[in-house]
Parts: C-alpha cells; structure tokens; sequence
C-alpha cells in the first residue's frame, strides 16, 4: 500500500494541476492520496490558497475523488498554520470545506514579549511574511530564518525555538488536529549553527511535545522533504526522535511534503528505517 498525505499543488506554493497528482499516483502505485494545500491566511503572502480559491479547492478535490473512486482513494485535507492571535480556530475552514483531515504545523512564530520588531532588511532580499512580527522559520533562505530570529527574538535562538514548542503545544491542545506537521523542523536552517540537536534542553522541549501528541491522539508526521530537498540531514522528527516515539507507541504517518507530483514517491528510506526498528504504530490512510 502506498499512500501520501501531505501535498500542495498550484492552488499554494506547489506545482501541478490537482490532476497531475492523481495521475502520478495511479502511475506509481498508490492507493490513497490526500490533497492538503496551504490554508489561507488572513494577510498578504505567496505560499496559502487565496480565500477566494479555498471552494474551488475544495471542490476540484471532491470532484476528483468522485471520477477516480474505485482506482484511487483521495482525501480532501489542508495544512493550516496556528499562529496566535492570528489563526487558532481551525473549526471555520474545516466547516466551510468540508475537510476530512487536517494537517497542523507551525511556520511562523509569533514572539508575545515583542509585538514591534525592527522591520526586515530589504538588503537581504528574502521572502519574509507579512506582517513583520512573524518569524518564518521554513521557506529556502537561511537568511529569513537569520533575520527573524535577530529581529524578533534579539538572536536568542533558546527563547525562539522555545516559542515555536510552544506554539506547537498550544496548537496540539486547542485544535487536535488529524495529523501534527514536522514538529521539529525548527531545526531546518539551524544546521547545528546555534544549537545541536541532542542538547538536553531541546530534547526536553522535544519529548514534551511527544508526550502531549500521545495524550491528545494525533498523528505525528514524519517528513522526508528536508533530505530530498537537501535542506537538512534527517527526517523532521530525526530519527533518534522517532526511537522515543516508538516507545511511547505514537501513532506515525510517512509523508514527502510534496510541491510537485513526482515528489509523491520520495519515502527517502523511511520505511526501511521503521521497520529496522520495528515501529509498531505506522498509519498508512486515514
């Protein structure tokens, strides 16, 4: 059975028709796909389906699960962003969707302490979010990632990556979504510049989040987009992170974060790996 979850075509910041995607799987042998475009946000940027395109999203995807039923089975989803004070209800667009699943992560960390940043540099030339109080901590310039934490953090990368557990936390309680987004990937453009993984404050920040994903019920995800992309050395969770969740029994779902179709199929050894360590826990449809 191969499936894939995590998806995001030309509706965000993806390529490809939402057909492509469906052509490629039937190609490869999947089973089951799920569409999770980028939900919309309520300020300018350039990765999240516009709220006037959100139906049309919506409704391509059901369309197609309809023409395909009995060759593929496809899932309507979205990846939303909790961001505080700015989207904590996921509740509206699962209602107007009609979304089967849902895909919660963190992109852009909100610092409560330092509400009016220095603006960004435009020097740097990098595609920061607005508004300007957002540390975008994903996207493919380290120097976003840099400027954020200098602005909006005063470079204390413990009280950043602090914030973003957090925000993680507060978004696992108060929304429970289906599936948690790479709830580690704070560590993309670190690159063990600030901190190194295995430092016992970041593991105790970590394993909180373990413990919390466990109690609440949710899928934990584990994203290969940063090894293909090579972005970064690991899975988001790195794979000494996903030893501790089989311990505790977390239910876990291999995803490739994929933004065009032929990223479907990019597994990266995942399930090679889960089955080395024999993971006893593995989600493959919803």
């Amino acid at each position: 059975m191969l499936s894939n979850y995590h998806t995001h075509s030309h509706y965000c910041d993806g390529k490809g028709q939402l057909r492509d995607y469906v052509e490629y799987a039937l190609a490869h042998g999947f089973t089951h796909l799920g569409f999770s475009g980028h939900a919309p946000v309520p300020f300018e940027n350039n990765f999240a389906i516009s709220d006037q395109d959100y139906p049309q999203y919506c409704n391509e995807v059901r369309a197609l699960k309809e023409e395909y039923r009995g060759h593929i089975n496809i899932r309507l989803g979205l990846e939303i962003d909790y961001i505080p004070g700015i989207l904590e209800d996921f509740t509206p667009l699962i209602r107007q969707g009609g979304l089967e699943y849902v895909i919660g992560s963190v992109h852009l960390v909100v610092n409560p302490d330092n509400p009016h940043p220095e603006p960004p540099d435009p020097s740097l030339n990098t595609n920061h979010p607005n508004p300007p109080y957002l540390w975008f901590i994903d996207g493919s310039k380290q120097e976003t990632y840099d400027d954020g934490l200098n602005r909006i953090f005063h470079g204390d990368i413990r009280k950043g990556v602090r914030t973003f557990f957090h925000q993680t936390n507060e978004m696992i309680e108060r929304t429970h979504p289906t599936i948690v987004g790479h709830f580690d990937k704070i560590v993309m453009h670190n690159r063990d510049r600030y901190f190194t993984y295995d430092e016992p404050w970041f593991m105790d920040l970590v394993q909180e989040t373990i413990q919390l994903i466990r109690e609440v019920g949710c899928i934990a995800e584990i994203n290969t987009r940063g090894l293909y992309k090579k972005r970064h050395s690991d899975y988001y969770p790195a794979r000494n992170t996903i030893r501790l969740m089989n311990e505790k029994n977390i239910p876990v779902m291999v995803t490739t974060d994929a933004h065009e179709p032929e990223n479907l199929n990019m597994f990266e050894g995942a399930y090679e790996f889960l089955d080395e360590i024999h993971y006893r826990n593995i989600v493959q449809n919803l």
